[in-house]
């Protein structure tokens, strides 16, 4: 059955940690599938280079964004069913790690409900504040995945690669019951599919028509390795886009709706559903009205 999951109250100046908690303990009793959080920490005022376009500046949303990993820690202890995932993080603001710690301690707090969203991010300005180099973002990224997974595993622990040195070690905890948590890609480009394909487990595909996302992770399901099951989607669908205008209808139900349906036709696993940007949240009340307003697409999914 497809899920639908919803975004968790982390941008934007109507966050608080009581809207937060009400949000995701009535997400999670209404049965949505997952809540999810993204990953910035600085709103540079005079970027390098512009938002999904020349010299448009980001959403005035991430002015004020929640950190990720704490957010969902504290959604861990609240709830009870509900997945919980990156989409995504971005490795150039994190070193694998001390994330792979924070990581396997929100899987163990959740009991196994952790979705791990990676990718490589666009921001320069972000890079070289966490002490990064933009322009290694996807070699640096190719090394991040395995030293992560290795922290995963048995200790004691020992990785040399290009980027990065982890002398034998212990690394704990280790993610909950034995298994690592699921890898969702945030990629996009030529040789993020390729990496896609190597190491992750889903696709986290947004803005593209589900007849382009079947033939792509058909492509990249082609590549995978030798026993590995292929890609599950969960596809990200906007109530509003980053930067775009207001529905006309006030909430895009209808065509979020249509989505629920293809998506699950398509077989895809999840519907991530992208409110963080739709003009319609103007209040904390907004953000609590959310999980009840959106179960159409919800009921949608499950046909």
């Amino acid at each position: 059955m497809t899920g639908v999951g919803l975004c968790l109250p982390q941008l934007g100046p109507h966050v608080t940690v009581e809207v937060v908690a009400e949000f995701a303990r009535r997400a999670d009793a209404l049965g949505y599938s997952g809540l999810w959080v993204q990953d910035h920490f600085m709103y540079p005022l005079a970027p390098e280079r512009g938002y999904g376009a020349k010299d448009v500046l980001p959403p005035d949303q991430y002015k004020s964004v929640w950190a990720p990993t704490e957010t969902l820690a504290f959604v861990a202890g609240i709830t009870e069913n509900v997945a919980l995932g990156t989409s995504i993080l971005v490795a150039g603001n994190h070193w694998p790690v001390p994330l792979a710690q924070r990581l396997a301690t929100i899987d163990q707090m959740s009991r196994g409900r952790l979705i791990v969203g990676l990718g490589v991010g666009w921001s320069p300005e972000e890079h070289v504040a966490a002490g990064t180099d933009v322009t290694e973002r996807g070699r640096r990224m190719d090394d991040f995945v395995p030293t992560m997974l290795a922290c995963w595993g048995p200790d004691p622990v020992s990785h040399e690669s290009e980027f990065f040195s982890v002398p034998e070690s212990c690394v704990n905890p280790k993610p909950f019951g034995g298994r690592r948590p699921k890898l969702l890609s945030g990629m996009w480009s030529a040789q993020g599919l390729e990496r896609t394909a190597r190491w992750f487990d889903a696709w986290n595909p947004a803005g593209l028509p589900v007849g382009k996302v079947q033939k792509m992770v058909a492509s990249m399901d082609a590549k995978r390795p030798a026993g590995r099951h292929g890609l599950e989607v969960y596809y990200r669908s906007f109530v509003q886009a980053p930067n775009g205008p207001a529905p006309a209808d006030g909430d895009n139900m209808s065509a979020l709706v249509a989505d629920a349906v293809a998506v699950r036709e398509a077989g895809f696993a999840d519907l991530c559903l992208e409110h963080n940007f739709w003009s319609g949240i103007r209040s904390p009340e907004d953000w609590l009205a959310i999980p009840d307003r959106f179960l159409p697409v919800l009921e949608a999914a499950r046909g």
